[in-house]
């Protein structure tokens, strides 16, 4: 099987080594990847902001690199995810040719571990990280695309690992993109009291499936002087 990796603008500009994970642990399971190096954004910021225009036209430069194919699209974050298979038809006409092209692709797209456990029936890359970690559920993974058990099926299969579950594993971080920029006090309080949860669980490290909520996370703990590690869980699973 083919599949086609859309990396984000966050792990593109920021997080590297997260999309070279992915890609590394596709291939160990014999699926071959293909990156487009015309993408670009998949139009969430703008939007989340409200600007729908613009929005519609960075969603049309995706659909004009995505489009024309069928294969799988897989994505590395469950925020990215789910505007391209909830959000992006909506910044069209329905029946046109753009909504057409954004259902497609919004049916062929699938975030990591969904596209492994869902798609592919892995339960397994056969990752070591004899480690106590604990899962932060970021919100648009779980609220928006329903995804909970997944990446919890993934890291328990790693083998030496120890998941210990935080309390209110699902409450948000605070980060949500734009919303960190227009409410910084706010977002800060959310993330301060996220970190209190993940200290009191007792893990030395914090593994997500968005690099947005750890680069958010990280950040205040730096900022705080607590000693805080984190682990997207493509890096998790691409450790064999």
């Amino acid at each position: 099987m083919r599949v086609s990796l859309f990396v984000t603008c966050l792990v593109d500009q920021l997080f590297p080594q997260v999309g070279l994970d992915t890609v590394k642990v596709l291939r160990k399971l014999g699926l071959q990847v293909d990156f487009d190096p015309r993408q670009t954004c998949c139009s969430q910021p703008a939007f989340n902001s409200g600007f729908q225009s613009e929005a519609a036209r960075v969603g049309r430069s995706f659909l004009e690199v995505y489009g024309g194919c069928e294969d799988p699209i897989v994505v590395p974050s469950g925020s990215c995810a789910a505007m391209l298979k909830v959000s992006l038809p909506h910044l069209f006409e329905p029946g046109s040719e753009w909504h057409r092209l954004a259902r497609q692709v919004a049916d062929r797209t699938w975030e990591l571990s969904s596209f492994l456990v869902d798609c592919l029936g892995v339960d397994s890359t056969g990752a070591v990280f004899p480690e106590k970690v604990t899962y932060h559920d970021s919100c648009h993974l779980l609220r928006e695309l329903g995804h909970r058990d997944q990446a919890r099926r993934l890291i328990r299969s790693v083998q030496g690992i120890q998941l210990v579950e935080m309390e209110q594993s699902d409450r948000c971080c605070g980060f949500g993109g734009t919303f960190s920029v227009k409410y910084p006090e706010i977002s800060a309080a959310m993330g301060r009291e996220k970190l209190d949860r993940i200290r009191e669980s007792g893990a030395g490290w914090v593994v997500a499936g968005d690099s947005s909520c750890l680069l958010h996370l990280h950040s205040l703990s730096e900022a705080a002087g607590v000693a805080l590690r984190t682990l997207h869980l493509a890096e998790l699973l691409a450790r064999f």
